[in-house]
């Protein structure tokens, strides 16, 4: 009896370290903070004397340690609190979770087989050969009865065809919905071809994108949905296969672990160091470390920095404000060269005063520009249908004039907007803002292309009588 009661406190002690340990893994530390080695004050001394060298190492490695108690003052409560035997039971517990968590070799699969052997193996990925259709001159083509597309623009098929129709921005799906373990953004890239609002007359400038730009749907992207690892290979194929014809890339998503192939396949075409890339997201996306998979929507910037596509000073990240990163995090971040702009930026500066310093850093930068936009740097308010929303985001007035300005300001090479779950939103609100964040962008580049300046509003818009307003009412 006196032995099962004992395993049984084991037990219900490894079952809290384990829910202790998980939620401490959420915490991100500096080095130095994991490679500390724990002091213990002689207090202690004669419940460690039990302890043999190997588990008095462990206990005193804080890298070990701070996932079952937080903190050195933590763990020495912890240990003051239980009698010798039970420190023995208590390291003995910690000891026993790491080795099942960690990889074994031998023990423990690294990767899933794929089976060579099927006749289907790359079906997921083929094209329909040309060969298959009629025959017809290269060239975008329009679809008639209604069926609808991106911006109600025309289809294209083929790099030849892009080439042909002189194609400007080329709109292609990414219905990817595995690095993110939320439904539905997969259905993103379907949504936003049923919504209207992407192109059309503009409201602000009184430009429709639609007849200034060479604009086509670029279909979806196929996506391997039992590997993440071979449909961010595609995706990247596809995005440099449209960036190596001139046109820009436009992708709809799907989740934001696609900025990894979206970015990656336009370094390929334009090279390392000339691309600049603008993070809209209430999230910081650099997750490292700690995580047993290599890509998901919580780390496509660190997997880029980490396979050496880019590095942080290529990134200006926008609208901050999710529980990390913390203290720590933003510090590797400064050091790594990052510029970022956080909410609480936004609260004690405003938002105007924020969005001339995201312009400014955009125009020293200098370089060709991608724009990786997550729906969820919206608050909530306005995106219900998004996986991971956290309050206190930008609102649509504040999003759209700096994507606009932005995309009439530098060479804009790809766009991409992400994590839209349209089944987590009855109402479609989420879709109507963000067809209005992609319509901001194409017009944006037709600004650029008619030589318009970034704060170009048309006078026919505003009140005729403003400047006399101004006049007889100055501040």
């Amino acid at each position: 009896m006196k032995n099962s009661t004992k395993m049984f406190g084991v037990i219900a002690l490894v079952v809290a370290i384990s829910t202790a340990m998980s939620a401490a893994l959420a915490q991100q530390d500096d080095a130095e903070e994991r490679t500390a080695v724990v002091e213990f004050p002689a207090s202690l001394d004669a419940k460690l004397s039990v302890l043999t060298d190997v588990q008095l190492a462990y206990l005193k490695d804080s890298s070990k340690t701070r996932r079952y108690a937080s903190t050195t003052e933590d763990l020495i409560a912890a240990l003051e609190k239980r009698s010798a035997e039970q420190v023995v039971a208590y390291v003995d517990a910690m000891m026993w979770v790491e080795d099942q968590t960690g990889f074994v070799q031998g023990r423990d699969m690294a990767w899933l087989p794929l089976n060579t052997e099927s006749p289907d193996f790359n079906a997921w990925m083929v094209r329909r050969p040309r060969s298959f259709d009629p025959e017809r001159e290269p060239g975008p083509v329009s679809l008639a009865r209604g069926i609808p597309t991106f911006a109600g623009a025309p289809v294209a098929l083929t790099p030849e065809d892009l080439i042909a129709g002189e194609v400007e921005v080329a709109i292609v799906g990414a219905p990817l919905n595995m690095g993110s373990g939320w439904r539905d953004a997969g259905y993103g890239p379907l949504v936003m071809r049923t919504t209207g609002g992407m192109a059309g007359n503009d409201q602000y400038t009184q430009i429709s994108p639609s007849r200034e730009l060479n604009i086509v749907d670029y279909g979806d992207i196929a996506i391997d949905n039992d590997s993440t690892e071979r449909s961010m290979q595609h995706v990247r194929e596809v995005v440099r296969e449209i960036a190596e014809t001139g046109a820009i890339p436009l992708i709809v998503g799907g989740d934001h672990s696609l900025e990894y192939p979206n970015v990656a396949g336009l370094v390929d075409v334009y090279g390392k160091g000339n691309v600049s890339v603008i993070h809209f997201d209430a999230h910081h996306d650099v997750g490292m470390g700690d995580s047993p998979h290599h890509i998901s929507h919580g780390q496509p910037i660190y997997r880029l920095m980490r396979d050496n596509h880019i590095t942080g000073s290529d990134y200006i990240q926008v609208g901050l404000r999710s529980g990390g990163p913390s203290e720590s995090g933003y510090r590797w971040m400064q050091e790594q060269g990052f510029k970022y702009h956080s909410m609480a930026e936004v609260e004690r500066y405003g938002w105007d005063y924020v969005m001339q310093r995201v312009l400014d850093e955009a125009k020293r930068d200098g370089r060709k520009l991608h724009i990786s936009f997550d729906v969820d740097v919206l608050d909530p308010s306005y995106i219900v249908g998004t996986g991971t929303p956290v309050s206190g985001g930008l609102t649509p007035r504040e999003a759209i004039p700096i994507v606009r300005k932005l995309c009439a300001q530098q060479e804009l090479i790809g766009f991409d907007i992400v994590e839209i779950a349209p089944a987590l939103d009855p109402g479609y609100t989420t879709a109507l803002h963000s067809a209005a964040i992609i319509k901001a962008c194409l017009v944006g580049v037709a600004m650029r292309k008619l030589g318009h300046d970034i704060d170009y509003l048309n006078p026919v818009t505003i009140d005729h009588a403003q400047d006399n307003y101004v006049e007889e009412n100055p501040q």
